[in-house]
């Protein structure tokens, strides 16, 4: 098994990696390299989360053979004193069998270069390659000089703020009388790594303790349907108003660019650049534009005052942001009627006798194998009416307590005598009875739990909504290159920080013991004591005031008495915002009703004029046989004559079912020109307005 666990995870990790971009962007519509560098930032930063574990094992089994080899060697010098050699070697041999490899064990000289690899191609994606793709596609010049300068401009504040720390270290470093004549490139690359670190843990914090109160909290709440129903419709008053504003705006740069259209034909020079501001328009603004670019006119013969290549280049700007804005709250908005629907219908079914789950109306995805045969009705109501609420209780109380040790841990791993972080004390325990598999799944769990309170915050503060992850193929290329920069920025310094709550960091420990491979890649920081001994220790317990504001919900409090509506049960204006919610969800609804009543009534309209007027004309068939062989040679011409047109529209159903499936509605029905001879639609004597008219009531519609 000597690397196999290594190569089994960076597989699977590879796949995982691709479902998750699979699920939430799209392969189709998306452009090739937003995917590959997004998809490329989530499977570096997964590999730091799944193979991390592996490196804490295999540097603990290092650690025993270290500790054997010394604790052999004073044995065998107590023994040559004071023991025979027989018990020498039987001590020797009890301290070995102690050590045995963990079955994921990586063979020495793998892991530093796996971590090289994977630190700097993670730390040249998110501070390089992404922030400069991102503003690359947001960038409204109509030339690669064009983007790529104001690509570079729009980046300066993330370019500056990582040189200020990396120069301020720099010159610390200069200056320091003991470092000064042994700055070599090593201890620059350990600068910079430490700059990014620093930037990297200092948003690490504030979102951590932000997320350590309020992940739980959501659980909670997640259990108190009525509370998750209010809080819905309060998002669905604040997100109509984003959603209009966001139309209103693309009404907006639609006219300006239908004016800028209008003004520069075909013939001139700025031609192409309106050709690509088009192109970012909708489909239906294209078309109405398109209507109108029919003539063809000389724009020299005209002294007409025409846009400059700045404006236009402000123009596609804009354009870009608005067509993004509208799509994100679009997309925003049917994932908020889902969940307002959803917890309506459970809200309803909670009374149901039948103990059935009853939706108000039908999913518009197919059915699969598991909602077919799995998860029935009556197996979804058992869930959703009373499992779930338990469940997201017991979640909430088992987080609860995982957030305590981690706030406890944080404020405490400084101290080594004695071993206050709990996170520490675990490891350690298992440390003892060499459990490896135990100490994967703690580091594992842990890591995960970190990364899950820190990446949800992001998307969940009201301030960066401006990003947001939609499955089902509903998250725009931006949000996606965002989330794997931002994922490449706080995963090292998070990992990093775990190391440190567990002791496994000798730079914040300050223990002789092995260091783990993802620790020497690090580099030492002790090149820089003020921040090992200072920074990385002291400033994490500020998490600790950052989960009590969070608690009393201070942040919230002073949002909304800043002019920012948040969510707040004892506020006047947010029972306004619920009503109005809940009306918008009411009027969503009734909407979509009547779309889904059409439907039924196009489809039953099918089905009974589609096969029923098969079984309909058969039997009028044999009806009509009928009369014939039953009636007597004395019949008088009345009713041969009647036969005669029985018999004769019997080659008309057919052509009728076709009329009918095909929708054809009668537009220009006139009362005096009606006939009821259907034999005058085959002669050509019906009137102008179309040969539907001339069809007999009483033939088309017999069975209703």
């Amino acid at each position: 098994m000597s690397g196999a666990a290594l190569g089994i995870e960076i597989v699977v990790v590879f796949f995982l990696a691709l479902f998750l971009l699979h699920r939430y962007g799209d392969f189709k519509k998306q452009h090739k390299m937003v995917l590959f560098g997004t998809l490329l930032a989530w499977y570096l930063c997964f590999l730091i989360v799944f193979i991390l574990p592996l490196d804490v094992s295999t540097t603990i089994y290092k650690q025993c053979k270290i500790d054997n080899e010394e604790h052999s060697t004073n044995s065998a010098v107590t023994a040559d004193s004071n023991q025979s050699t027989r018990s020498d070697s039987t001590t020797r041999a009890r301290l070995r069998k102690e050590c045995y490899k963990p079955w994921s064990y990586i063979p020495d000289g793998i892991m530093p270069i796996f971590w090289r690899v994977v630190y700097w191609t993670s730390q040249c994606l998110t501070w390089l390659l992404l922030p400069f793709m991102q503003s690359y596609a947001r960038s409204g010049g109509f030339s690669i000089t064009g983007k790529i300068k104001t690509a570079l401009i729009e980046n300066a504040i993330y370019y500056g703020t990582y040189l200020l720390i990396f120069g301020s270290l720099l010159i610390y470093v200069a200056v320091h009388p003991n470092l000064i004549g042994h700055l070599d490139w090593y201890q620059l690359q350990t600068i910079g790594i430490t700059a990014a670190n620093t930037w990297g843990l200092f948003l690490l914090v504030l979102l951590l303790g932000y997320g350590l109160v309020e992940i739980p909290r959501s659980y909670w709440n997640a259990s108190r349907r009525g509370h998750l129903l209010m809080k819905t419709y309060f998002k669905a008053a604040k997100l109509m108003t984003e959603k209009a504003d966001a139309e209103e705006s693309l009404e907006d740069a639609m006219e300006e660019v239908r004016k800028v259209s209008e003004c520069i034909k075909y013939n001139h020079p700025l031609r192409k650049n309106i050709d690509t501001i088009l192109k970012k328009c909708p489909v239906e603004y294209q078309e109405k534009m398109g209507r109108n670019m029919d003539d063809y006119e000389d724009f020299d013969e005209k002294q007409n005052v025409y846009p400059s290549e700045r404006s236009l280049v402000k123009l596609h700007k804009q354009v870009i942001y608005a067509v993004q804005r509208h799509n994100r709250t679009r997309v925003q908005w049917q994932i908020l009627l889902e969940t307002a629907f959803h917890l309506e219908d459970v809200a309803k079914n909670e009374t149901s006798g039948t103990h059935q789950f009853i939706r108000s109306y039908t999913p518009q995805e197919p059915e699969g194998f598991i909602s077919r045969y799995l998860y029935t009705p009556t197996v979804e109501w058992y869930w959703e009416c009373l499992l779930r609420q338990w469940c997201y209780r017991i979640l909430a109380v088992m987080v609860t307590l995982f957030s305590v040790v981690v706030v406890w841990s944080e404020c405490t791993f400084f101290s080594t005598q004695p071993v206050l972080s709990l996170f520490a004390v675990f490891i350690q325990l298992a440390e003892k009875t060499y459990n490896y598999l135990y100490i994967e799944m703690a580091c594992f769990l842990t890591i995960f739990f970190l990364c899950t309170c820190v990446y949800s915050t992001v998307f969940r503060i009201r301030v960066f909504n401006y990003y947001y992850l939609a499955s089902h193929h509903q998250t725009d290329a931006y949000s996606l290159q965002f989330s794997g920069m931002l994922f490449c920025r706080l995963t090292p310094p998070l990992c990093l920080n775990f190391l440190g709550l567990i002791h496994m960091d000798s730079a914040i420990s300050h223990q002789n013991r092995e260091q783990t491979a993802y620790t020497s890649i690090m580099g030492s920081m002790r090149v820089l004591s003020f921040i090992a001994d200072g920074f990385y220790i002291y400033y994490p317990m500020l998490i600790i005031v950052l989960c009590i504001a969070t608690y009393f919900s201070l942040g919230t409090r002073c949002l909304n008495l800043l002019g920012f509506q948040q969510f707040m049960g004892d506020n006047d204006m947010t029972s306004d915002l619920i009503d109005e919610g809940k009306e918008l969800i009411r009027r969503e609804k009734r909407k979509r009703q009547r779309v889904e009543d059409g439907e039924n009534r196009r489809r039953e309209w099918q089905e009974r004029y589609g096969n029923r007027r098969e079984d309909y004309t058969r039997n009028r068939n044999v009806q009509s046989s009928e009369m014939k062989e039953t009636s007597y040679s004395d019949t008088n011409n009345s009713n041969r004559g009647k036969a005669s047109k029985y018999t004769r529209s019997n080659s008309r159903p057919e052509r009728d079912r076709i009329e009918l499936l095909q929708e054809a509605e009668p537009m220009d029905f006139n009362a005096e020109t009606f006939t009821d001879d259907p034999l005058d639609a085959e002669s050509g004597r019906h009137p102008a307005g179309g040969r539907y008219l001339s069809m007999s009531r009483s033939h088309i519609f017999d069975d209703v």
